[in-house]
C-alpha cells in the first residue's frame, strides 16, 4: 500500500468563493496534465479570475516532478477543472508540459514528457489517501475521458484537434489500475 504523501496547502486567493458541497457527492478522481511548463506557472494560471464570481480553473492538488503534493483548493470546494464533471470529483494535476506552448496546433498534438517516478508514487499514495478520506469515492478518469470536444486547430481552421488530450499517452494507466481499487470511468 502506497504511503499518504505530505501535502501543502496552498489555498487560492479565491478559494472560499468556490461552491461548497458534501464530501458525500465525490466519488471521482479526475487525472490531468497541466500542459504548462512548471507549477508556478500553473500556480499564476490557477489564480487567474476567469468567472463573474471572481473563480478561475483549477485542480484541487498538483503534484510536482519532485513528487511534492500541493493543494490549491480543499475537497470541500467545487474546483473548476473538467467540464460537466465538477460538482462530483476531485481534480489532480500532474506538472507535465503536455502540448505547451502550442496546445490546439494542428502539428503540435503528441505529448512526449514521460511522467516522473516521483510524480506516479505520490498519485498512488494520493489516490490511497483520498479513498480514506472520501467513502464515495469509486471511480477514475483522464480529462481526456470526460471531455472528448474537438475544435478547430490554432493553425488551421480546416483540421479539428481535441481540445484536451490529458493526461495523455504516456500516463501508466495499467500501473495506476494495478495500485487502486477505483475504477475506470469512460462515458
Amino acid at each position: 500500500m502506497p504511503s499518504a504523501p505530505t501535502v501543502t496547502l496552498s489555498p487560492l486567493p479565491y478559494e472560499r468563493l468556490l461552491e461548497e458541497r458534501p464530501r458525500g457527492d465525490i466519488d471521482l478522481a479526475v487525472i490531468h496534465c497541466t500542459e504548462l511548463p512548471d507549477l508556478q506557472t500553473a500556480r499564476r494560471f490557477g489564480e487567474e479570475v476567469r468567472y463573474d464570481s471572481g473563480t478561475g480553473n483549477s485542480g484541487h492538488y498538483y503534484i510536482d516532478r519532485d513528487g511534492s503534493v500541493h493543494r490549491y483548493v480543499g475537497v470541500e470546494r467545487i474546483a473548476h477543472h473538467v467540464r460537466g464533471y465538477n460538482p462530483r470529483s476531485v481534480g489532480i494535476e500532474l506538472v507535465n508540459i503536455g502540448r505547451y506552448p502550442d496546445w490546439l496546433a494542428a502539428d503540435k498534438q503528441s505529448m512526449q514528457e514521460a511522467y516522473t517516478e516521483a510524480q506516479i508514487v505520490a498519485l498512488l499514495g494520493l489516490l490511497e489517501s483520498l479513498q480514506r478520506e472520501l467513502p464515495a469515492l469509486r471511480f477514475i478518469a483522464g480529462h481526456e475521458d470526460l471531455d472528448t470536444t474537438e475544435v478547430a486547430a490554432s493553425d488551421d481552421e480546416g483540421v479539428l484537434v481535441h481540445r484536451k488530450l490529458d493526461p495523455g499517452p504516456l500516463f501508466p494507466w495499467d500501473r495506476v489500475m494495478q495500485s487502486t481499487s477505483l475504477q475506470r470511468l469512460t462515458p
